[in-house]
Parts: C-alpha cells; structure tokens; sequence
C-alpha cells in the first residue's frame, strides 16, 4: 500500500499551507499586541540562539532589580513614616508644656488680679477715712 507520488506531495503542501498560515497568524498578533516601537524586540527574541540564554538572564536581572527597588523603597519609605511620628510626639511634647506654662500664668495674671483689687479698695478706703 504504497502512496501515490503525488498524494505525499499534496499532503507536504497543505502541512506547509498550514504552517504559513500559522506563523502570518503570529506574526498578526504580535503586530497587535506589540507597539509599533517594540516590534524589534520581538523579532530580537526570536533570533537568539539556544533555549532563552540572554533573554532569560536579562529577566532574572531585571527581577532582581525591581526586587531591589522594590526594598529600598519601602526602607525609604518606613524611614519617612518613622520620621514623621517621631515630629507629631515632638510637637505633642511641647504643646503640652506650652498649655501648661499658659495655664501656670493664668493662675499668676489672676492673682494679680486679685491683689490689684485689694489694693483699690484699700486705696478707696483710706480715701474715704
């Protein structure tokens, strides 16, 4: 049961068929997918040898240094937030002696308050006498 020469032939050609229409199928998506400006990049992928050696090590760079972004921004960020409680306490602190000192004086002013009156109606007495 030998096949025809032709029938192979045929069959090559519609596998090859299916093929093209495969990869004009991607390379359609990757025209929508992709910017127009990161379409190099793309083909660039394509082009490198072996299984993902640059671009594979290129990702693990840049993960590790988003990783690393990543920490020192929330250091830098816990620094800042740290600072800012440590000026709220600050300024809590001296609030509350200045209420203090301002209450202190009131206690003083009212006393001389007092005084002054005592001193007008002794001056109003030794008047009247």
């Amino acid at each position: 049961m030998e096949r025809p020469a032709r029938e192979i032939s045929l069959t090559d050609t519609h596998q090859e068929g299916k093929l093209y229409v495969v990869d004009s199928l991607n390379n359609l998506n990757k025209l929508n997918v992709c910017p127009d400006g990161s379409q190099h990049v793309v083909d660039e992928e394509e082009n490198t040898s072996g299984a993902g050696g640059e671009t594979s090590g290129s990702y693990i760079s840049n993960e590790g240094l988003f990783f690393i972004t990543f920490v020192l921004t929330l250091i830098i960020s816990l620094a800042l937030v740290s600072f800012v409680i440590f000026l709220i306490i600050q300024t809590r602190n001296e609030l509350d002696q200045v209420s203090r000192r301002l209450m202190s004086e009131k206690k003083n002013i009212e006393g001389i308050k007092k005084m002054h009156k005592m001193i007008l109606q002794h001056l109003n007495q030794s008047r009247n006498k």
